[in-house]
């Protein structure tokens, strides 16, 4: 349904480190950088960060990246965790979305709630 996704951030090299070390375990990285705008995926940036531009303050996003297994779930957490991030959620399986959804659940340096989930059966 989605085409790619672009965030604000009030700190962008703050934000990239982030992203850089916990979209790896998901076989994302950094595809493209114009100045302070920067994309990430597999084969197309689909996942754009760029600097805030608007006056007040920014809004909770969530924002849910496909993992092709549990394990990469869990070494995204491991790598938010070992980044400083805030955890929302552990991995766990989430039964009321259904019965594999299993996911991890952390904060951005900007306070988006970030997930990684992986909807295949273990």
């Amino acid at each position: 349904m989605l085409d790619h996704l672009g965030i604000q951030v009030r700190d962008v090299p703050a934000s990239a480190a982030f992203y850089d070390t916990v979209l790896a375990p998901l076989g994302a990285r950094r595809l493209m950088q114009f100045g302070d705008v920067i994309g990430y995926g597999g084969d197309s940036p689909d996942f754009w960060l760029s600097p805030v531009t608007s006056p007040g303050n920014a809004h909770e996003a969530h924002i849910a990246f496909t993992a092709p297994d549990r394990a990469a779930v869990r070494a995204f957490h491991d790598a938010a965790v070992a980044s400083g991030a805030e955890v929302l959620h552990a991995p766990r399986v989430w039964p009321e979305y259904h019965a594999t959804y299993y996911g991890a659940f952390v904060r951005d340096p900007d306070g988006n709630n970030v997930e990684a989930v992986c909807h295949a059966p273990d």
